[in-house]
């Protein structure tokens, strides 16, 4: 059974009236807490598309960037995203039961927002709306507003990403505070830490970019101490 016939009936049982709760309950051990952390990331975008009011097909491609979806399976794929767009539920509760499964904080829900940003900026118009969207999603999460805005700046292109905002650091921070920051996030997005995270191995092309971002801003630092 491929993952994703799996996601289909776990929607499917949503559409057919079984709680939320009851869905994620028995999705909280490997391998299923891939399913679920693939299950929230469809569903939360498929709710953030509401957000300003239509899907454009650079978010389609988004997604199947954060989710490389096997030759064969795109009808499978588009069918999640569906259900999922029409499911009642509020978004909030999908934020609330994937952040209950992880614990507030935990690096595998950055993941998910990060994911969800790349989705929203795909289209190069980050709406006022998605920034809300994003931003009650992250306080859900339990991030503080610095480690969001921190987030928004890796992410967002029309954003000139201060280099300090992407490391999580101050501007009076010493360069050893600074180098450490830069060490723990070049670890944090290692490929084999994200798999070790429990998310799919669809989502962690994402890490490259990530990396390449944090080198940068830590190299643009860098030449102020040297």
């Amino acid at each position: 059974m491929s993952i994703w016939t799996r996601i289909i009936k776990a929607i499917e049982a949503l559409a057919k009236g079984e709680s939320l709760s009851d869905v994620f309950d028995k999705l909280k051990a490997p391998p299923e807490r891939s399913i679920a952390f693939t299950i929230a990331v469809i569903a939360l975008g498929a709710k953030m598309a509401k957000a300003d009011g239509y899907v454009t097909p650079r978010e389609v491609k988004a997604f199947r960037q954060v989710f490389r979806i096997p030759t064969g399976e795109e009808s499978n794929a588009a069918r999640v995203f569906n259900l999922a767009r029409q499911d009642v539920t509020g978004y909030e509760l999908y934020a609330k039961r994937i952040s209950s499964m992880f614990g507030q904080g935990h690096q595998t829900l950055i993941d998910l927002l990060e994911g969800l940003f790349h989705i929203a900026t795909a289209d190069n118009d980050y709406h006022p709306n998605e920034d809300k969207f994003l931003s009650t999603v992250g306080s859900i999460f339990g991030l503080k507003d610095a480690q969001f805005k921190a987030i928004r700046a890796r992410c967002v292109p029309n954003m000139e990403p201060d280099p300090y905002t992407v490391l999580g650091v101050k501007l009076n921070d010493d360069f050893e505070k600074i180098r450490g920051a830069w060490r723990d996030l070049v670890r944090t997005y290692h490929p084999d830490r994200m798999i070790a995270r429990g998310l799919p191995e669809e989502a962690i092309n994402l890490a490259e970019k990530r990396i390449i971002q944090i080198n940068k801003a830590y190299e643009i630092i860098k030449k102020d101490f040297v």
